[in-house]
């Protein structure tokens, strides 16, 4: 023990706080034995999935140009699927991030004359162009696709009332963002998304849910999809890429969403048979079969984060004795100096670019200042160790990631430790 304080005060970690940090460390035994239970029936269902598909060596070959009978894409979407209880999927390097996946999903499942519901209130800052919200180039908007919101009552919950006054004739799709997002609000477990969508199809039973299972997946034993979801969606390059994906997102649902979606990503008559793996199936395999581990050490690190942070006066959301549906820990730090602090020591434990210094900046598809620290192995990938946030008030910082509960455990440490130097906290 002495000598691994020794190495990490020669990272700048002191030594009070790392004692704090392992008292606090000693009250979390049962949380984290939970959430190793989870890990252990989800890594069993992902093992399960590869070993029904026959995944093979032959399924890591690269494919090129047009990637016809592309064996290892298909077998991995077939694998998406059996994992998330849906027809069909569409896991592809060709989308970018989760915002072109929900983009994608949205666009190929609405048209003109048509709207889309929130029912959870405003989407995530980057959501709210595709949609029109704030005026874009594309947007659904442009299209001539409507949109309409319900917000949320003051506890977070849904407002039934509200949406079943806003549910009309030309309602065709209802979105729900299961994360927080850049809203302190609490993240919805998959029960409350699934008695949402029983109630929306109880009024119009052909109505369409997606779900945005952004830094949801492996949380819980249930995805969306198994609650009556159309099609959830995410980004390869948080949850289910498990660190290892270096791009892409998924889309799983019913077959005729799918294959709409398909059609959109490549062309009308094309769908999913074209589409080249690049030669980056066997990180997006790999990376799938580690990611219920990887997300079991993002969830311990998250609430170490709660906990340490809470005694000090830091509204934390959701609290450390709350059960988590999702990885992304806020912490409402009340000034922008505190936010770049936080962020600071973020990135000096960081493996890559440990030695930058965040700074806010005007992010695209935001409309305030971000801060981010991100040192990772793969660029925007918040599985790994981050954390970010805007500038305005409540000056909330969004914790999420770490590819070993051990490096998220050392980046909260010096968060913490960044903070005092600033002279913002004292212990």
């Amino acid at each position: 023990m002495d000598e691994l304080l020794a190495l990490y005060k020669k990272m700048g970690l002191s030594e009070a706080v790392y004692a704090r940090g392992e008292r606090v460390l000693g009250s979390l035994a049962g949380r984290f034995a939970a959430i190793d239970q989870t890990a252990e029936y989800n890594q069993t269902k992902v093992l399960a999935a590869f070993q029904k598909h026959r995944v093979s060596a032959a399924c890591f070959t690269p494919s090129t140009g047009y990637g016809y009978d592309d064996l290892g894409r298909d077998t991995l979407e077939k694998v998406y699927a059996e994992i998330f209880h849906t027809e069909a999927a569409l896991v592809r390097p060709q989308i970018t991030c989760g915002t072109h996946a929900l983009a994608l999903a949205l666009a190929a499942n609405l048209l003109p004359g048509d709207e889309l519901l929130s029912p959870a209130g405003l989407p995530y800052d980057t959501l709210q162009e595709v949609i029109g919200i704030r005026e874009s180039v594309g947007s659904l908007a442009e299209y001539g696709v409507s949109y309409r919101q319900v917000d949320l009552l003051p506890d977070g919950s849904f407002d039934y009332d509200g949406i079943r006054s806003a549910i009309g004739e030309k309602t065709k799709l209802i979105t729900v963002q299961r994360s927080k997002g850049y809203d302190p609000r609490p993240t919805f477990s998959v029960a409350q998304i699934g008695e949402l969508i029983a109630f929306c199809k109880s009024i119009k039973p052909d109505i369409r849910v997606m779900v945005d299972n952004c830094y949801g997946e492996f949380v819980e034993r249930i995805e969306p999809s198994d609650v009556g979801a159309d099609m959830v969606v995410g980004s390869l390059i948080k949850n289910p890429g498990g660190g290892l994906a270096p791009t892409g997102g998924y889309i799983c649902g019913t077959e005729s969403c799918i294959h709409r979606c398909a059609c959109r990503l490549s062309a009308p008559g094309l769908g999913r048979e074209v589409g080249s793996n690049m030669g980056m199936l066997t990180s997006l395999y790999e990376g799938l079969f580690l990611a219920p581990t990887v997300v079991a050490g993002a969830e311990k690190g998250a609430i170490f984060a709660a906990a340490l942070y809470e005694p000090l006066g830091f509204r934390c959301i959701p609290a450390a004795s709350e059960e988590r549906h999702d990885i992304i820990q806020a912490v409402e730090l009340g000034s922008e100096e505190a936010m770049k602090a936080f962020c600071a020591g973020i990135q000096a434990a960081a493996p890559v670019d440990s030695f930058a210094v965040p700074l806010p900046w005007d992010m695209p598809g935001y409309d305030s200042q971000v801060i981010m620290a991100a040192g990772a192995f793969i660029q925007g990938s918040s599985i790994e160790l981050s954390a970010d946030g805007p500038i305005r008030p409540p000056y909330a910082v969004y914790f999420q990631g770490g590819l070993t509960w051990l490096h998220a455990k050392f980046g909260i440490l010096m968060s913490l430790q960044k903070l005092i130097d600033a002279q913002i906290v004292q212990i």
